[in-house]
């Protein structure tokens, strides 16, 4: 679902009369609602992805979730322990300076690198 976001938001903006398609984004975005409704379960049943230590798979979901909010597709409000657990992963040091990268004439939404959001 990321990968469809980026090529439609990011990628299509640098290709030649490429224009995004609203009708993949929306397919995208309602595939998100549902992504979210599983983390939120996940997170309110154990602290970390896979269980109760962090693994790799947080920092990968981690790592998509935060191109997504990067572009402001995330509706936090509806993902409180999804919340959560995404901003104890951006408070470490290893994941803080992802959060200054930057997309060339594209800033982030706002919020995006609070820790505490």
């Amino acid at each position: 679902m990321t990968r469809y976001v980026l090529e439609e938001k990011i990628v299509k903006r640098d290709q030649r009369g490429a224009t995004p398609d609203p009708a993949v984004l929306r397919v995208a975005k309602a595939n998100l609602n549902e992504h979210m409704l599983y983390f939120n379960w996940l997170f309110a049943t154990r602290s970390w992805l896979a269980g109760d230590i962090m693994t790799t798979a947080d920092f990968a979901t981690a790592a998509h979730l935060s191109t997504l909010d990067y572009l402001g597709d995330i509706d936090w409000g509806k993902a409180g322990e999804t919340r959560d657990w995404y901003s104890r992963i951006k408070s470490r040091p290893a994941f803080r300076t992802l959060l200054n990268d930057r997309v060339v004439a594209m800033p982030p939404q706002k919020g995006y690198a609070d820790l505490d959001f």
